[in-house]
């Protein structure tokens, strides 16, 4: 698959060869659900908690005497069956990670990277480069009209491309190693620099 490179500021930068197995796939939707699900569930903190009656803040004196009244039999108020007594088998602290094999993983970016390829939602720029300056790349960004992009650079990000992009909303950048199916999916465009193509190719091998 041959695709355009482009500047940042819209000129040519000539073509470049993607391979067929990374960024020609038919997109699977079974497969990057799976991965999107692991990658959610992964960051979940799981941190919700409830009181149980252990940890209620009522009297633990038996409320009335067990018979003779008539009634049901009762402990202290910090049953369940009272209004603001412990709750019964509530959530507590825990992961809600779950394993996805790597090889599921991997596949699951390279589909990722072939459905924005064949919806046309793919751009290849020569380099992420700028000032520094966010007005000056957000002009820019504007001009290419790229409204909720991604951009994926090389190992490392051009320090001052990323802070010129720190205030600019709906423009995110990761260097290849952060590349993942969550954050390519939940954008509309997806820019790769040259060097993040090479970076993702040896990756994805």
């Amino acid at each position: 698959m041959k695709l355009d490179v482009i500047k940042l500021d819209g000129g040519s930068a000539g073509s470049v060869d993607l391979g067929d197995e990374i960024f020609g796939l038919e997109p699977r939707a079974d497969l990057l659900h799976r991965v999107v699900r692991w990658q959610r569930n992964k960051a979940q903190q799981g941190t919700h908690k409830v009181k149980t009656r252990s940890e209620t803040s009522y009297s633990t004196k038996k409320i009335y005497r067990q018979k003779g009244t008539g009634g049901a039999r009762h402990g202290d108020r910090n049953a369940p069956i009272f209004r603001k007594g412990g709750i019964y088998k509530g959530p507590t602290p825990r992961s809600h990670a779950h394993d996805l094999p790597k090889k599921v993983r991997k596949l699951g970016l390279k589909h990722a990277l072939s459905s924005k390829a064949k919806t046309g939602s793919l751009v290849i720029i020569e380099d992420a480069a700028a000032s520094g300056k966010t007005a000056e790349l957000a002009k820019l960004v504007k001009s290419l009209g790229w409204k909720r992009a991604l951009v994926i650079d090389g190992a490392e990000v051009n320090e001052n491309f990323a802070r010129a992009a720190a205030n600019i909303e709906g423009l995110d950048v990761l260097p290849s190693m952060g590349a993942n199916v969550y954050d390519i999916l939940k954008r509309d465009t997806l820019v790769i620099t040259k060097a993040g193509v090479e970076a993702l190719e040896a990756r994805l091998k």
